[in-house]
């Protein structure tokens, strides 16, 4: 991984006060805005890598190529446990070096009757926070069991449909490098070019709590880790927030998003932001 190197003045003076990927790149929002669902398992890393690549790839072909691309083989090909968790350099590294299939979450979703090629696996579930208009069962529930990994898969999935049927032939990768973007200007600007990125950030029991507005850490015990996707920014009420979205589906949060303080490196959220190096090339395999 290499490391975005600064901006300059005109650059940092070009960045606007307010941005949404799904806004900025219309073409693509059907895919920006699909909300995924990770199931009872820890493969967030897998999730939002493979939403934001899905992303970029739209974007950098000008919407020619839109697909969702595959959590289930990221999970489960990139690590050899990926429901215990991971972190951002692997998802990419793997995209970069061997491509990744198509793939649609468990139903419901933008793509989920697409026939691509290797469906996630597991069930949807509701995670955190009020249950609301959620029709899924709680983490740990009868029918959210706690998931073990999956192996890695090989072949698509019987309903999968011409051109994403052949597991080897179905892939899609960058040409450039994986990066990390390492402050707040550097991460506004590779979004405003390329789309969205992959980010990841500490989860506070407060934080399970959330329904809507801009989240600020206040009280509670550290839980872990989080990866998830940054897709914009803006103020509200004197306020500055990134828009992320999450991987816990659509019913949670605000429409499967949240905001997050922007600026203060609010739970390590300005870390670590990673995806495709500036100006990369998208194509299938």
């Amino acid at each position: 991984m290499v490391k975005a190197s600064p901006l300059t003045a005109a650059q940092k003076a070009a960045i606007p006060a307010s941005f949404d990927s799904a806004t900025a790149f219309p073409q693509c929002a059907r895919v920006i805005t699909d909300i995924r669902d990770q199931s009872n398992c820890g493969c967030c890393w897998a999730f939002a890598a493979s939403s934001a690549a899905s992303d970029r790839l739209c974007i950098a072909t000008n919407d020619t190529i839109m697909v969702p691309l595959s959590a289930q083989e990221l999970c489960f090909c990139a690590s050899a446990d990926g429901c215990s968790g991971g972190d951002l350099n692997t998802p990419w590294s793997y995209i970069n070096s061997n491509g990744l299939s198509t793939g649609a979450g468990q139903g419901n979703g933008t793509f989920d009757n697409g026939g691509f090629c290797d469906r996630f696996s597991m069930p949807h579930c509701h995670h955190h926070g009020p249950q609301g208009s959620d029709p899924y069962p709680d983490e740990g529930a009868p029918g959210c069991p706690s998931q073990t990994s999956a192996q890695c898969p090989s072949s698509c999935d019987s309903d999968a449909q011409v051109p994403h049927n052949v597991f080897a032939n179905d892939k899609y990768t960058f040409n450039g490098q994986v990066t990390n973007f390492p402050d707040v200007a550097s991460i506004q600007n590779s979004i405003m070019n390329d789309g969205p990125l992959e980010v990841a950030f500490t989860v506070y029991s407060d934080f399970e709590n959330y329904a809507s507005g801009i989240y600020h850490h206040v009280t509670g015990d550290m839980l872990g880790g989080h990866a998830v996707k940054l897709v914009g920014w803006g103020t509200e009420n004197g306020v500055d927030y990134w828009k992320v979205q999450n991987s816990w589906n659509p019913y949670w949060g605000e429409q499967g998003h949240f905001r997050i303080v922007r600026g203060t490196d609010e739970c390590g959220i300005e870390d670590d932001a990673t995806g495709s190096g500036l100006g990369s090339t998208w194509a299938h395999k």
